[in-house]
């Protein structure tokens, strides 16, 4: 189940604090809950009342259930300053697989430049990290997954030269869906810049 890890982790937040603000990316139709227009479908008049959704008269807006009832999400679909300096980074996967899919990142200031924790950067880490740099120029470290277990040499390299020489990224710490082959490129470009983020890693922030 690809959301197993989600659903425990937010299952024992709620049970340690169900009055906790979540932020989740704003969806057409998710776990999280979302809501739609009633204007997305087609209507017909001509159907009887008992064959038409909603008995041919629909709520405004339609809205769609959470996985977890109760629990305060806040969807997001632009970018977002949720706290001073604390800054959630709304972007949409362009990647076939993954297409459309929204996620967010997370962009602390900090006084000596960015840090950027991403998810699983389904819509690029390039894009990320550029988004990122809008906030400050200065990316001082990138962490998360880089969703590039299957990806081959020449983008590798190409994702690699984009953070280093274009985007300057001083400090990277990769972990989960990057990928060994990715994980193995990345440690000889940042050298002992590098740090890996697995379970049980400690990185320190600036």
């Amino acid at each position: 189940m690809p959301r197993r890890s989600t659903v425990t982790g937010l299952e024992h937040l709620l049970k340690v604090n169900p009055e906790v603000t979540i932020y989740a990316p704003k969806e057409v139709f998710g776990i999280f809950g979302s809501a739609l227009p009633s204007s997305f479908y087609r209507k017909d008049e001509s159907l009887a009342e008992h064959e038409r959704y909603f008995g041919g008269r629909p709520p405004e807006p339609l809205k769609f259930g959470s996985a977890w009832p109760g629990a305060k999400f806040v969807p997001v679909e632009s970018n977002l300053e949720v706290a001073p300096g604390v800054h959630l980074i709304s972007l949409i996967s362009e990647t076939p697989g993954t297409k459309e899919l929204r996620e967010l990142s997370l962009a602390l200031k900090t006084a000596k430049g960015i840090v950027l924790v991403a998810g699983c950067s389904h819509p690029g880490i390039e894009k990320i990290v550029e988004a990122a740099a809008r906030l400050d120029p200065h990316v001082r470290l990138v962490l998360g997954g880089f969703h590039m277990p299957a990806a081959p040499d020449d983008q590798i390299s190409k994702v690699a030269t984009a953070l280093h020489d274009t985007w300057h990224v001083e400090q990277l710490a990769p972990g989960h869906c990057t990928g060994e082959p990715t994980f193995a490129h990345f440690k000889k470009v940042w050298g002992p810049n590098y740090g890996y983020a697995g379970v049980g890693s400690v990185i320190e922030l600036p």
